[in-house]
């Protein structure tokens, strides 16, 4: 058994779809980023990726290419357990961001990637987390999310 830590940060701004985990997140701005800006799945990919030590998100899905434009997170996170050939045996993730409250939606992203990753509900943890007014994440300019996962 192996584990892996993984933390990703975006900028929040207008005009852009909030996506955390795969679930659309009704809200006024969204993730500034090359990807569609899934903070959450980038510190899972991210994890994994370091627990079977092959590197980070950017070195397999550089934000300088253009087939990397607009991606679809989930398609990221798919590639990095292929990569990895090991099974995922949890995720325990935070997210961090003022607005909007994530609790209605912890569910639905808990169920979005465990049909993504392929493993029971049960064996995926997401928090949420605000920042309390301080900083970028608390003033509503950023939002940021930290995962490790554990691969056998």
């Amino acid at each position: 058994m192996r584990i892996g830590t993984g933390s990703d940060i975006h900028r929040l701004t207008e005009g852009r779809d909030l996506v955390i985990g795969g679930v659309t997140i009704p809200y006024c701005k969204g993730e500034e980023a090359h990807s569609d800006g899934d903070v959450l799945i980038h510190a899972i990919v991210d994890a994994i990726l370091g627990a079977a030590a092959l590197g980070d998100i950017g070195s397999i899905f550089p934000d300088s290419e253009e087939w990397t434009k607009g991606m679809d997170s989930s398609i990221m996170l798919q590639k990095a357990i292929e990569m990895a050939g090991s099974e995922i045996v949890n995720i325990d993730a935070t997210v961090h961001l003022e607005s909007p409250k994530l609790r209605p939606y912890i569910l639905l992203i808990r169920e979005r990637l465990s049909q993504i990753v392929g493993i029971p509900i049960e064996r995926i943890s997401v928090k949420a987390k605000s920042a309390e007014g301080l900083g970028a994440i608390g003033e509503g300019l950023a939002i940021a999310a930290d995962a490790a996962v554990l691969i056998e």
